[in-house]
């Protein structure tokens, strides 16, 4: 019962520091809006730590964070390849790969309304194709290994990156382009000095869309067939020989390497759209 009531206080606790921080004179200052989610997150995992102990809860169903973290400090190697494996190989060269296609096409449906009518319906249908169905034929095709674990992030990245593309180079004025064509500009000048500038901001959500998309698409595949290294392939292993702490390791490893990639994309369309009115 103590620690029911402990979990109540802090809880307490977190929520009257964060509601002073967050309506104080310095609730603007970006050390307080870095330590508001922080709080937070403190929050609930000493929340959760004090609710497995006081109710009892079994290990099994759900294990402490403290247990969490132990496992993942003895578990750091095996971590680390199965990062290397799923994030490094599978989920980031499919990204490349997927982008590069997706800009590429977008390229070619700006140029043609013909393409423009027939490669967006497609896409809009690769969009749907569910993962637990792809996954298998692609291990069938490309091997257990992360080669088919990255044509399944490719694939999942493809459609979102592509229409955000196409859209983006479509949002500049007749006034603008009629501008470029006073000046004499053809297509590719206009394409690298206006209409790309203009569609980065469309570009940067399209990619920040498919981070959060080749993370879980690199990780479900490995469900499907994979070599003995892998996050897919731990947590379906650690969750048969009921080691949750080690499949919550798992999941926070991904947690966090998703938040960073997500956090590194920001940080490059701050950088390449200052001139954006969202970043001034």
């Amino acid at each position: 019962m103590i620690y029911i009531v402990l979990g109540f206080a802090f809880w307490a606790a977190g929520w009257v520091l964060n509601v002073r921080l967050a309506n104080g004179p310095s609730g603007d200052v970006r050390s307080v809006r870095i330590a508001i989610p922080l709080i937070f997150g403190l929050t609930i995992l000493v929340i959760w730590e004090f609710f497995v102990l006081g109710f009892e809860i079994n290990p099994v169903f759900l294990p402490r964070p403290s247990d969490i973290m132990i496992r993942m400090s003895q578990e750091l190697p095996r971590l680390w390849a199965d990062f290397v494996q799923t994030i490094i190989k599978g989920a980031l060269t499919g990204y490349i790969i997927g982008g590069l296609a997706a800009f590429g096409v977008a390229i070619l449906a700006d140029r043609s309304e013909f393409l423009t009518r027939g490669v967006l319906p497609v896409g809009s249908f690769m969009a749907a194709l569910p993962i637990v169905g792809i996954a298998p034929i692609f291990v069938k095709w490309f091997g257990s290994d992360w080669e088919s674990k990255a044509a399944v992030v490719a694939v999942m990245v493809f459609f979102p990156i592509l229409v955000n593309a196409v859209a983006g180079l479509r949002d500049t004025t007749a006034m603008q382009r009629d501008l470029m064509r006073t000046y004499g500009a053809g297509y590719w000048p206009t394409l690298f000095k206006l209409r790309l500038p203009a569609a980065m901001p469309f570009i940067f959500n399209g990619l920040k869309i498919a981070t959060t998309l080749a993370l879980i698409g690199a990780i479900v595949a490995e469900f499907f067939g994979s070599p003995t290294v892998g996050m897919g392939f731990r947590i379906s292993t650690s969750f048969g020989q009921l080691a949750l702490d080690m499949v919550w390791a798992e999941i926070v490893v991904a947690a966090l390497a998703g938040s960073a990639c997500y956090g590194l994309v920001t940080l490059l369309e701050r950088w390449m759209t200052f001139w954006h009115p969202s970043n001034r």
